[in-house]
């Protein structure tokens, strides 16, 4: 399938996403906050399609056994527990019964008199299935954010039924067939619509904006640009995780041998990333998705290093630098011989994930346009970066491509295996398609910008491939904006032309105003 039809076909899901989305929310409307709201429905999302997932695949495998005619949802608890329990944790890394899929739930929803300690069982039902198993640690708490025992519900049982009736039945309305074959990420997609609509009170760390599909994909078309085969991939900051997911969607024709890897320090966060993973079909042993403060307690230091790096680390945010003395001593920061600034965490950020980089391998950065100019530490940390030869390239984009912030972001790609001590800069900041509330980059503007960083073959007003020793010169500035000259788009004035023009200007205003003094003349004789 083209990037085209794929976009075409997101426009669509996403429509139809949001539109059900706003179409619950208007049911529970006033009793829910917005922001306690968007956990029940990425919950109730989730339970929806890993009730669909196991259905599906319970049935696939007994129909090409020849039994046309069953149906999971249809099979006994008891038949369930003898005949597909054992296998299923340890393939799946989870397992429900008949009686506790979504589809069956739902279908007497609104009469359930015990619907919130009923679904309150049913998560801790599917958590539990995993224990003991080496699922274990990915299962434990994915349904921790959806407490249907909550008053924020209702303060009456009566009152907390109607409004999870609610949302299930809404959700079992959208209409997304099989969710594996989706273009959109689902997870991400809804978090990103319900922030944008629930802002003022999301309550959300500065500096976190949720990555747009495109600027995902244009983050793995980069990373993986010559590649046919890596070894895993990895982001630090991974969110709901749809950067590594875009790696996935972009790539099943590529091998990733062990899988996908991310650290996320927000337990919202943390939770939809793992759930997203399952979503799209990533089986656990797959993927690996741990919770902490990837600054100060790295979680995959065992599993590196990494062939392909994608992140957006939350621009510009607070960390504890060099007030913990033993940082400077970390092999992650060790080597550029200064911590990034407290208040700017940016090149902790970079040098972590240089850090676990393959000696083979490329990582492509989201970054905060001033870290590529500004002075003190991060100069350091420029000077170690530029002087190793490690940054490949690094391309302006367009502003106002993420939700919650109108700046111009930078991606910043990193390599070990550069050939040249030359660094590409692309001006990518008029590659974009105008909508009513944020530009979006298109297949063509995408293709733009992979191309010349594959080609490096320099063009006026886009791009720039400079030699090393000129950074130096312009002490260590990164900025693309220093490199690759901007168009003059003011118009060209002919002087000659505008001369001429006030020329027969002042002669006509001359005549017009003898004209006036005949008449005046004329009438002053009368």
């Amino acid at each position: 399938m083209s990037d085209f039809v794929k976009l075409n076909n997101e426009t669509i899901q996403r429509s139809e996403l949001h539109r059900k989305i706003w179409a619950i929310a208007d049911d529970v409307r006033g009793a829910v906050d917005g922001w306690d709201f968007k956990q029940y429905i990425l919950g109730i999302l989730f339970y929806r399609f890993i009730s669909e997932y196991i259905t599906e695949d319970f049935n696939r495998s007994e129909h090409e056994s020849g039994d046309l005619e069953f149906d999971y949802a249809l099979t006994s608890d008891e038949e369930a527990e003898q005949d597909f329990r054992p296998d299923a944790v340890e393939e799946k890394g989870f397992f429900i019964l008949p009686s506790q899929l979504f589809q069956n739930v739902v279908k007497s929803a609104k009469e359930n008199e015990n619907l919130n300690i009923d679904l309150a069982n049913i998560f801790k039902a599917i958590e539990g299935s995993a224990v003991g198993f080496a699922s274990e640690n990915d299962i434990k708490g994915l349904f921790e954010d959806v407490d249907t025992t909550s008053n924020r519900l209702g303060t009456t049982v009566a009152e907390k039924n109607k409004r999870l009736a609610d949302i299930l039945t809404g959700i079992a309305e959208i209409n997304f067939g099989k969710f594996q074959n989706n273009d959109i990420d689902a997870f991400g997609d809804a978090y990103e619509y319900l922030i944008s609509n629930y802002a003022s009170n999301a309550g959300k760390s500065g500096g976190e904006f949720f990555t747009p599909q495109t600027v995902s994909m244009l983050l793995a078309k980069l990373v993986m640009d010559g590649k046919t085969k890596i070894n895993k991939v990895y982001d630090p900051t991974c969110g709901s995780g749809s950067l590594l997911l875009q790696m996935k969607k972009q790539f099943d024709k590529h091998i990733i041998d062990e899988g996908f890897f991310g650290q996320e320090i927000n337990m919202t966060n943390f939770n939809l990333a793992r759930m997203n993973m399952f979503l799209h079909d990533v089986n656990y042993k797959k993927f690996s998705i741990k919770r902490g403060d990837t600054l100060t307690n790295p979680l995959h230091r065992d599993e590196k290093p990494f062939d392909a790096i994608v992140s957006n680390p939350p621009y510009s945010i607070k960390w504890i630098g060099d007030d913990d003395p033993t940082l400077i001593n970390d092999e992650r920061f060790a080597p550029a011989g200064k911590l990034a600034p407290k208040s700017y965490a940016d090149y902790a950020f970079i040098m972590h994930s240089l850090a676990y980089l393959s000696s083979k391998g490329r990582a492509a950065i989201v970054c905060f346009p001033g870290i590529f100019y500004r002075k003190g530490a991060e100069k350091t940390i420029r000077k170690y970066l530029v002087d190793n030869n490690f940054i490949d390239c690094v391309i302006q984009l367009p502003e106002n491509l993420f939700f919650g912030t109108s700046i111009a972001t930078c991606i910043l790609v990193m390599a070990k295996n550069k050939t040249e001590n030359k660094t590409l800069f692309i001006d990518a900041s008029k590659e974009f398609k105008k909508e009513t509330n944020n530009n979006i980059l298109e297949e063509k503007n995408i293709k733009a910008i992979v191309d010349e960083f594959r080609n490096r073959t320099e063009k006026e007003y886009f791009s720039k491939y400079v030699y090393n020793t000129k950074i130096v010169e312009n002490d260590y500035n990164l900025s693309v904006s220093t490199y690759v000259e901007k168009e003059d788009t003011r118009e060209v004035i002919d002087i000659k032309v505008l001369n001429k023009e006030i020329e027969e200007t002042v002669k006509k205003i001359d005549e017009l105003r003898a004209s006036i003094n005949e008449i005046v003349k004329e009438l002053e004789d009368e």
